[in-house]
C-alpha cells in the first residue's frame, strides 16, 4: 500500500469510508480484458485513493502517469516519467531507450502514429501491467491520442484507469465507447459521520455529522482536514456541544479558514517559507527554497518541520509534501500579492540557471510574477520546442497564453499569431484560437502579408469547425494579401471546392480553379501544382462531367510517389463520386485511400475514411451495424467537427430506411437548420432531398414536393445538375 500511495502522491491514507460498493464496481471493471476506466469527481473527493484501493491486491505492477500543464513540452511526457519512476523503484525491469532511436518521418501524422504504436508495443512487453493516468484534464495531446489508440487497439494484459477532475475533460476530447466512465460522488451525510467517528476514534462525533456534511459538501479531504484541525486545536468538545458553530464557515472558504488557523501557529518567517514552497510546487525541498528565500538550508528545514507539525505538510519517501493540491493552492492564494509576485520572480530566476531551460515553468512563474515580456519570451520558446517535437496542441496552448497580453507590441503579436495559426490549424486548440485571430484580422493596422496569412489560417479553422460560409468568405478576403504564389494557389484551390457554400455558382469555382493554376505555375512549387490539379479533378467530378471518372482513375495511379496527397485525394474523390451517385468509383477510391491511411498511419485522415465508408455503406444499402458505428462516430466530434452534419444526415437517412420516421424527420430537420445557418451546400441539398422523400413516404405530398423543389432550386443556384437527380426523380 505504501508504494502505491507514494506513486499517487497521497498522504498516509485515513479510514476508507463509503466507497466499498463503488470499489467493487471498479474492481469488476478493471478485471475485464484490456479495461479502460475513467473516474471523474471533484478535487479532494478521493479518486486517487479509490484507484489505489482497486489496484493494491491485483499483483499488477503499476505505472502512474501524472499529467501536469507545467510539464516541459514532450509528447507522452506523463507516461515517460511514470515508466522511469516505476523502473527506478524496481516495479518494472530495465526499459529500452525512449523514444526509440529512429530517423524522424517527414509527415507529422505518420511520426505521431509511430510514437503511439511504439508506446503501445512497450506497454505490451510489460504486460500484465496497470497504467494509471492522473489528472487527465491537464494531459498533453499525445497522451490523449495514446488513450484513443489503446481504446481502438487494445493491448492484452494492459489495464488502464484514468482520473479527471469534475467534468473537466480536455478541450475537444471525448472518451470513446470502449472507455467505462464512473463518477466518484461526495460522501453522504451518514458516511461523513462514520469518517469523522473513525478519525476521532469516537462514535460521539456522529452528533455533529450533519453540520460537518453541510460545511464540507461531503468532500473527504475537507472532512479529514476539518476533523484534524478540531482534534489539534482541542475544539471537538466545543463543537459537540454547539455543532451549529460549523455553520459559520462557508463551503468555498472552509479549507482556507482551516489552513489560516494552522498558519497562525507558525511564526512569520516560517509562513513565508511555506508560501515559497507553495510557489515552487507540491514538494517542499530545502535546497531550492534556501536559494529562493536567500537563507540557509538549516533554517528552511526547521521551518518545514514546524509546518509538518502543524499538519500543513506530510512526509513521504524522505521528502515533505503538501497534503493535497488544494492545500498548496490555498497557501499560495493566502500570500500577499506583492510577496507572491516576488517569490515567483525569484523562482523564475532560479530556473533560469537550469540547463536545458524549463521554458514551461519559466513562462508560468514570469506570468505569476507580473513580467509580461519574460512570460512571452519563455512561452514562445516552449511553443517552439513543442512544435519541434510534433506537439501542435501544446504549442498552441502556450501561444494563446502569450498573445493575449494587453499592450504587446504589434510585431510580436503578429509573429505569435502566425505561429498560433500554424499550430492550431490541426489541433483541438482551434476553438480558442479563432477569436484571437478574428481580433487580429479585424485590426486595420495589420500588415498586408500578416493579414493574408492570418486570414487564411482563420478561414481554414472556421471551415474545419463547420462554419462553411464564414470560413469561405474569410479565405476570399485573405487571398489578395497572400504574397507567396504557392500559398495563394492553395487558398484558391480551397475556394474551388463546390460543396462548401450555397451562394457561389459553379462558374465562380471554376474561375477560382483557373486562378489557382496560374498561381501554382508562377510559384514553381510542384506541391502547389499537385494540390491544384487534385482540386481541379474534384471540381470536374462534382460537376458531373463524364470524363471525370477516367481522369480521376488515371491521376490516382500517378500519385504513387506522394502517399499523403494520394490518400487525401482518393478520399475526396470518393466523396465526390458519392455526391454524384457513382458508387463504383467511390468504392475504388475509398479502398485506395483506406489502404494508404492504414499503411502510413495517417491518424488525422482516419475519421474521413470512416465517414466515407458509412456514406458508401448507405449508398449500397449495407446496413448491418451501421447505426452503432454512426453513433460512435458522432460521440467523438473532436476528431472531425466538420463531418458531424454529414454523419447526422447519414444516420437520419438510415433510420428512414429502418422505418423510424419520427427520428429520421427530426434528424433531417436538425441537419437542414444547421446547414442553413452555416451556409453549407453539402449536406443542405441532400438533406432537403431526403426530407422530401420522407414526407412523400408519409403521404404529405404537397410538403414533400415543396422540399424537392427547394432542393432543385439550390442545385440550379450552384450549377451542379448531378446533385439534383434524386430530387428530380421525386417530382416525376
Amino acid at each position: 500500500m505504501s508504494q502505491l500511495t507514494a506513486f499517487f502522491a497521497l498522504p498516509t491514507p485515513g479510514p476508507f469510508v463509503g466507497r466499498h460498493r463503488l470499489l467493487g464496481i471498479l474492481r469488476a471493471e478493471l478485471g475485464r480484458p484490456s479495461a479502460l476506466v475513467l473516474l471523474s469527481g471533484e478535487a479532494g473527493v478521493g479518486k486517487s485513493r479509490l484507484v489505489v484501493e482497486s489496484l493494491q491486491d491485483t499483483g499488477l505492477p503499476v505505472v502512474v502517469a501524472h499529467c501536469d500543464d507545467l510539464r516541459e513540452p514532450q509528447p507522452l511526457g506523463p507516461l515517460i516519467d511514470g515508466l522511469r519512476v516505476a523502473q527506478a523503484t524496481g516495479t518494472l525491469p530495465a526499459l529500452p531507450q525512449w523514444p526509440p532511436p529512429t530517423a524522424p518521418l517527414p509527415d507529422p501524422d505518420a511520426e505521431r502514429a509511430r510514437l503511439l504504436r511504439a508506446a503501445a508495443a512497450l506497454l505490451s512487453t510489460l504486460a500484465p501491467v496497470a497504467l494509471a493516468v492522473e489528472d487527465l484534464q491537464m494531459a498533453d495531446p499525445a497522451t490523449l491520442q495514446l488513450l484513443d489508440h489503446l481504446a481502438a487497439h487494445p493491448v492484452p494484459g494492459l489495464t488502464v484507469v484514468i482520473t479527471v477532475r469534475g467534468n473537466e475533460l480536455p478541450a475537444g476530447w471525448q472518451p470513446g465507447p470502449a472507455v467505462r466512465r464512473l463518477r466518484v460522488p461526495p460522501l453522504t451525510r451518514a458516511e461523513v459521520g462514520r469518517l469523522a467517528a473513525a478519525l476521532l476514534a469516537d462514535s460521539g462525533a456522529v452528533g455533529f455529522a450533519t453540520h460537518l456534511y453541510e460545511r464540507t459538501a461531503g468532500i473527504p479531504f475537507l472532512v479529514e482536514e476539518v476533523v484534524r484541525s478540531l482534534r489539534t486545536d482541542g475544539d471537538v468538545e466545543a463543537i459537540r456541544r454547539h455543532p451549529d458553530a460549523l455553520a459559520d464557515l462557508a463551503v468555498p472558504a472552509l479549507l482556507r479558514d482551516v489552513l489560516v488557523a494552522r498558519l497562525h501557529h507558525l511564526d512569520e518567517a516560517t509562513r513565508e517559507i511555506l508560501g515559497a514552497a507553495a510557489v515552487l510546487g507540491q514538494a517542499a525541498d530545502p535546497h531550492p527554497l534556501a536559494t529562493i528565500m536567500q537563507t540557509s538550508e538549516g533554517t528552511i528545514t526547521a521551518a518545514l518541520q514546524q509546518a509538518k507539525a502543524a499538519g500543513l505538510l506530510h512526509q513521504r519517501d524522505g521528502r515533505l509534501w503538501f497534503r493535497h493540491t488544494l492545500a498548496r493552492q490555498v497557501v499560495h492564494e493566502l500570500l500577499p500579492p506583492v510577496t507572491r509576485r516576488l517569490l515567483h520572480l525569484r523562482t523564475a530566476r532560479l530556473f533560469e540557471q537550469q540547463q536545458p531551460r524549463p521554458y514551461a515553468r519559466l513562462a508560468h512563474h514570469y506570468r505569476e510574477a507580473g513580467s509580461p515580456a519574460d512570460h512571452v519570451r519563455n512561452a514562445e520558446a516552449a511553443a517552439d520546442l513543442a512544435t519541434a517535437r510534433g506537439d501542435d496542441g501544446t504549442a498552441a496552448r502556450f501561444l494563446l497564453g502569450a498573445v493575449g497580453h494587453p499592450g504587446l507590441p504589434r510585431p510580436i503579436r503578429v509573429r505569435l499569431a502566425g505561429k498560433l495559426g500554424r499550430s492550431a490549424i490541426e489541433s483541438v486548440a482551434q476553438t480558442s484560437a479563432i477569436p484571437v485571430l478574428r481580433d487580429l484580422v479585424a485590426d486595420r493596422r495589420l500588415p498586408p502579408g500578416a493579414r493574408g496569412e492570418l486570414g487564411l489560417a482563420l478561414g481554414r479553422m472556421l471551415r474545419q469547425q463547420g462554419e462553411a460560409r464564414a470560413g469561405y468568405e474569410q479565405i476570399e478576403r485573405a487571398v489578395p494579401y497572400l504574397r507567396q504564389h504557392g500559398r495563394r494557389a492553395r487558398a484558391l484551390a480551397v475556394l474551388s471546392a463546390p460543396d462548401t457554400v450555397v451562394d457561389r455558382h459553379l462558374s465562380e469555382h471554376q474561375a477560382r480553379c483557373e486562378q489557382a493554376a496560374l498561381a501554382a505555375a508562377e510559384s514553381g512549387e510542384p506541391s502547389a501544382v499537385l494540390a491544384v490539379e487534385i482540386a481541379r479533378l474534384s471540381l470536374l467530378l462534382e460537376s458531373g462531367d463524364p470524363t471525370a471518372g477516367p481522369a480521376v482513375t488515371a491521376a490516382a495511379a500517378g500519385l504513387a510517389g506522394h502517399p499523403r496527397e494520394h490518400a487525401r485525394a482518393c478520399l475526396n474523390w470518393a466523396q465526390g463520386a458519392l455526391h454524384v451517385g457513382d458508387a463504383t468509383l467511390a468504392a475504388t477510391m475509398l479502398a485506395t485511400g483506406r489502404r494508404l491511411v492504414d499503411d502510413a498511419d495517417y491518424e488525422r485522415l482516419r475519421p474521413l475514411v470512416e465517414l466515407t465508408t458509412y456514406a458508401l455503406d448507405l449508398a449500397t444499402d449495407r446496413r448491418a451495424g451501421l447505426e452503432q458505428r454512426l453513433l460512435r462516430f458522432l460521440a467523438q466530434p473532436h476528431r472531425l467537427p466538420l463531418a458531424m452534419p454529414d454523419a447526422r444526415l447519414y444516420l437520419a437517412r438510415l433510420r428512414h430506411r429502418q422505418g423510424d420516421l419520427d427520428a429520421a424527420e427530426q434528424g433531417l430537420r436538425e441537419v437542414i437548420t444547421e446547414a442553413d445557418r452555416v451556409g453549407a451546400a453539402w449536406p443542405l441539398i441532400p438533406a432537403r432531398t431526403a426530407l422530401a422523400e420522407l414526407l412523400l413516404t408519409r403521404g404529405a405530398r404537397a410538403e414533400g414536393r415543396a422540399e424537392a423543389m427547394t432542393a432543385l432550386a439550390l442545385v440550379r443556384a450552384k450549377g451542379l445538375p448531378a446533385w439534383g437527380h434524386e430530387a428530380t426523380r421525386l417530382l416525376t
